[in-house]
């Protein structure tokens, strides 16, 4: 079951433009949480906005025992929440409850897994590259190197959008960068220059859905497996409201599937091909 805190408040940083790293104190959540899950956070004794928002594991702090203390969410400035959010420092305390959604998947024994990032689609990213390269262990699952090499494909508007490659580049991905307006990497879409580089092994992608769907598509024509990591708004979290449901493609046709509990992550074919049904 999840759990509901309040945690403190340990760090607010910088790591791009209008992109910032919070570190929360939260040992309870930050022992059970597996790469892939969220957490939601809201203000407390606060009713603008009144519902929480759904925030990416980024990674988890550990002490000198190797004992999980802390929670990094990192997120984008976008709205209203985002900004209060900015607006925190150190000793101030937030509602959280979590872990919420479901893991992504092991992949043990893959050669290779390839994430495909866009916008502020690669925060799942870094606790996944180490748990996938035995870097840490997580929710009680120990260290293990179940595949042998991660590679980052991200996609950024601009240079000055690039957040946390040191954190990739520390987690042991290997980095590939488009932008945009060429001021970083290639010249082009994140998926431009993976067709063009057509790296081998399994996909997984987080970030805008107009790009998950091209990258759907792409898999299927490439005959690869895809996982799609979906970044729907939702008020509960607990699969309660049904507020954030997606469509799945079934035996009988489609249907519907609730990405706080069920997902937030689907097989891509299933997903995509939902909604290829109705045209």
């Amino acid at each position: 079951m999840p759990h509901l805190r309040r945690a403190r408040v340990f760090l607010q940083e910088p790591l791009a433009e209008r992109t910032y790293r919070l570190r929360l104190e939260c040992p309870e959540i930050a022992s059970r949480i597996r790469p892939g899950q969220f957490v939601m956070l809201r203000l407390p004794e606060c009713n603008d906005p009144l519902l929480g928002r759904p925030f990416a594991l980024y990674d988890t702090v550990v002490d000198g025992q190797q004992q999980p203390w802390g929670l990094d969410i990192v997120y984008l400035l976008v709205g209203q929440m985002t900004g209060r959010l900015s607006q925190l420092n150190a000793g101030s305390c937030l509602e959280i409850w979590g872990p919420l959604g479901q893991p992504f998947p092991d992949f043990s024994g893959v050669e290779q897994v390839v994430l495909v990032a866009g916008g502020i689609g690669q925060t799942p990213f870094p606790a996944y590259t180490r748990y996938l390269l035995g870097r840490q262990g997580y929710g009680g699952v120990p260290p293990q190197q179940r595949v042998s090499r991660v590679l980052l494909y991200y996609g950024v508007r601009t240079a000055a959008r690039v957040a946390g490659l040191a954190d990739f580049q520390a987690a042991g991905a290997e980095v590939f960068l488009a932008s945009d307006d060429g001021t970083v990497g290639w010249h082009g879409s994140i998926l431009d220059r993976l067709i063009a580089e057509q790296p081998e092994g399994i996909l997984l992608g987080c970030g805008p859905e107009p790009m998950l769907h091209s990258l759907a598509r792409l898999a299927v024509q490439w005959q690869r497996p895809c996982f799609v990591s979906l970044e729907t708004p939702m008020a509960c979290g607990l699969g309660a409201c049904f507020s954030c449901v997606t469509r799945i493609r079934t035996e009988q046709g489609w249907d519907y599937r609730r990405v706080c509990l069920e997902g937030p992550t689907f097989e891509a074919a299933q997903w995509y091909d939902a909604f290829a049904l109705e045209r």
